[in-house]
């Protein structure tokens, strides 16, 4: 979840594959930025809410800085390690104890001595007494407070927290327990890579949060942010982008995927953006799928629709219903996410699909709802409970054992859906037979 912004922060930097994404992890205690032996894994910053020894504070993970360097998405990355850096009350600058000082080490160090802020130098990698000899030569870098750590196994981190979090007061005990609960609404944006996602939650949030740019694939940790409406609080999640299995071949891309597939399973509501450049495709589908088959409440989001060759949009939902023949209750959306154009709509959207997706009916409606059923088949349906929602769960009670017909679930599914309004979210019918006489 993504932690308020009043809370104080403290920031990671150092240059690519120094291990600030593992430092990350071992200090929120959650895997949530994707590590790996490839540099250059983390590109957006990334944030997650930690506490030590009473004292809470959000952590941001920057992408490898490399200062001075003029292209496309190192240049966005410093730009957001700065958006970080300024919110700072203090700052983590990791790097790697098993290597000599770098030119980019000293630029760096450099630029964070001009900040003015609390600099902790955690020199990484230390995993063993007789190397943390070698952590003191890193001194020459002109910052007093020096710390030997692994983050990878986790060593030296209480000393170096200690120091970061000092000027933060601790919680009082009552804090927790007087806060008023707010609704949260979990919402990943999922895509084919390029399409607009990171362009989306920008439109979103009303700020740049994730790097933008035409070159594919720029998205590679999943980012965050939460946006507080009417009372309800919408923590978006973009994700990297999808392709089919077999097209991915890095291992930063693969993980990514794999991340990707973890956040729609751990999201309310998905929002699947498409390039309406490109009309809907087969890889569209096949991204929507794996929505479909976590039975998350689904909303497709038609990206760049200035750009679209068909300009009726009741063609272009037509040839979206025939492509995503398995998505009719699915509703369809059309923004122009650079401009923020139909960005407002998808807030009442992802509201209602996930009321839908929480709708409880009761076994009384139910069964009066069974009595109305006329349809013919060797099967008789008895009665229906819920079982469960977010996806909607029922269990059909029958004469006889064995799965429903595909077509008796898909009439049960109809029904239901005309009866009591499940829409925008999958309905997953199971069937037992009675006991009952």
């Amino acid at each position: 979840m993504q932690p308020s912004e009043s809370l104080p922060a403290v920031v990671i930097v150092g240059r690519p594959n120094v291990g600030k994404s593992t430092l990350f992890n071992a200090i929120t205690g959650k895997r949530r930025a994707i590590v790996g032996d490839e540099p250059g894994i983390t590109r957006d910053r990334l944030h997650g809410e930690a506490i030590h020894r009473g004292r809470r504070f959000e952590l941001i993970d920057t992408g490898g800085i490399i200062p001075n360097d003029d292209e496309l998405i190192p240049a966005n990355i410093l730009r957001q390690a700065r958006v970080a850096l300024d919110r700072a009350c203090a700052v983590i600058f990791l790097i790697d104890g098993r290597s000599e000082i770098t030119a980019a080490d000293r630029e760096l160090a450099a630029m964070l001595r001009r900040l003015g802020k609390p600099v902790a130098l955690a020199v990484n990698k230390i995993d063993a007494l007789a190397r943390e000899n070698l952590a003191w030569q890193f001194h020459e870098l002109g910052f007093e407070h020096l710390f030997p750590i692994s983050a990878e196994h986790q060593h030296g981190l209480a000393e170096l927290l200690d120091f970061v979090t000092r000027d933060i007061p601790p919680e009082p005990a009552e804090s927790a327990e007087s806060a008023a609960p707010v609704r949260t609404i979990k919402v990943a944006i999922i895509g084919r890579p390029n399409v607009g996602k990171s362009t989306l939650l920008n439109a979103l949030v009303g700020q740049e949060r994730a790097i933008v740019s035409p070159v594919a694939g720029t998205t590679r940790d999943a980012v965050d942010e939460a946006v507080e409406r009417n009372g309800v609080r919408y923590v978006f999640v973009d994700t990297a982008g999808i392709r089919r299995k077999g097209k991915t071949k890095l291992m930063a891309e693969k993980l990514s995927v794999v991340m990707a597939r973890r956040h729609i399973r751990m999201a309310n509501v998905v929002v699947m953006v498409m390039d309406a450049s490109e009309g809907p495709t087969g890889t569209d589908a096949t991204v929507a799928g794996y929505a479909h088959e976590d039975g998350r409440a689904l909303i497709l989001c038609v990206n760049k629709w200035d750009l679209s060759p068909e300009k009726r949009q009741s063609r272009f939902i037509q040839a979206v219903r025939s492509q995503f023949k398995f998505l009719d209750y699915a509703p369809v959306v059309f923004t122009r996410a650079d401009l923020g154009q139909g960005v407002e709509k998808l807030f009442d959207l992802i509201r209602d699909a996930y009321d839908s997706a929480s709708k409880r009916v009761s076994t009384g409606e139910l069964n009066r709802f069974v009595e109305k059923l006329t349809f013919e088949t060797d099967v008789r349906i008895k009665y229906i409970t819920q079982a469960g929602v977010r996806p909607p769960t029922f269990v059909a009670f029958t004469d006889k054992a064995g799965p429903l017909h595909f077509s008796v679930e898909r009439f049960l599914i109809n029904q239901l859906r005309a009866q009591f309004g499940f829409h925008s979210t999958p309905i997953v019918i199971k069937a037992r037979k009675s006991g009952r006489k």
